[in-house]
């Protein structure tokens, strides 16, 4: 079905987000403040996150066990999706990839060339079915390691191969959680240190909160609420904007409607050249100008800018 632009609701608007970071910089707790988050331990972790902030989780061996857990029926009580962490999560494709086809692997067990390719396509095929399926943001969470790049040191996910690339594809924001200064921040702007990824007017350096036994953990809920009252807002121009692409497009519909000779033409020539444009109303109502004089076979005189009548 195709629907308009218009028809967007923001309140229907889930967010994907990619967090990587160094070792012990709090991933895990910053991801799961994210609402009503299921923790998709992969990593087994979860010992590490002090008591309070912990979530529901479950503790996939295998990937197949994971999918049997991402069902709908067992998703009622959850929002949003925390896979800590995604390297441990392709990992537990690689194995799968492999027994789906032999070709995926080596003969050492590795994955050849064409098993990175395959589990690259599963990780965006599940991240697509986590948002649009089962409907519920998701949080991906990453290990940073660092890369000279000649003289510099730059921050990149712990994946490997071309599969790095990958994960961002489905993500609408991403970043480097980091320490600056006493402070911890999360980049999502891209910069000479790392790649990140910020829309909706969500970018730049953050600062986290700090958490302490009073303070809730909510800094990704508020973030998402936050990247949706901008994107609420955005909707909201928009149509306005739509509006008066219609009140346009009436406009010159009447201009076109009175053209029916090239006297007639030339007087209304002026009137389509003052119309304000919004949106794609000037294309639009130029063709159906261009339509008009064509049907009544109206001669254009480029030199003194006036049409004349069919010779």
């Amino acid at each position: 079905m195709i629907r308009q632009a218009t028809d967007i609701i923001p309140s229907e608007k889930r967010i994907r987000i990619l967090l990587a970071g160094y070792p012990g910089i709090g991933k895990s707790t910053l991801a799961l403040s994210a609402p009503k988050a299921l923790h998709i331990d992969t990593d087994f972790g979860i010992d590490r996150i002090e008591p309070q902030y912990r979530r529901p989780f479950i503790q996939p061996a295998t990937y197949e066990e994971l999918l049997s857990d991402l069902v709908p029926d067992n998703m009622d009580d959850f929002e949003t999706l925390v896979f800590d962490t995604g390297g441990k999560l392709l990992d537990l494709m690689k194995p799968w990839a492999i027994r789906k086809d032999v070709k995926n692997g080596k003969r050492d067990g590795n994955l050849s060339l064409q098993g990175y390719g395959e589990v690259g396509r599963e990780f965006v095929r599940l991240m697509d079915y986590c948002f649009y399926e089962l409907k519920k943001h998701i949080v991906v969470v990453f290990h940073a390691i660092e890369e000279k790049d000649g003289e510099n040191t730059r921050l990149r996910l712990m994946v490997e191969g071309q599969t790095r690339n990958n994960v961002w594809i489905p993500m609408d924001l991403g970043g480097y959680i980091e320490m600056v200064g006493n402070d911890r921040t999360l980049g999502l702007s891209n910069c000479e240190r790392y790649y990140a990824k910020g829309t909706r007017g969500i970018n730049g350096i953050i600062k986290i909160p700090a958490l302490n036994g009073n303070k809730q953990n909510d800094f990704l809920t508020n973030l998402f609420t936050k990247y949706n009252e901008k994107n609420a807002q955005e909707v909201a121009v928009y149509e306005e904007r739509v509006k008066e692409y219609e009140r346009v497009m009436e406009e010159g519909r009447n201009i076109i409607s009175n053209v029916a000779d090239a006297h007639s033409a030339n007087d209304m020539a002026k009137a389509m050249g003052e119309l304000k444009h919004v949106l794609t109303s000037r294309e639009e109502i130029g063709e159906e100008w261009k339509a008009k004089i064509a049907e009544l076979g109206l001669v254009y005189d480029s030199k003194t800018k006036t049409y004349g009548d069919p010779q």
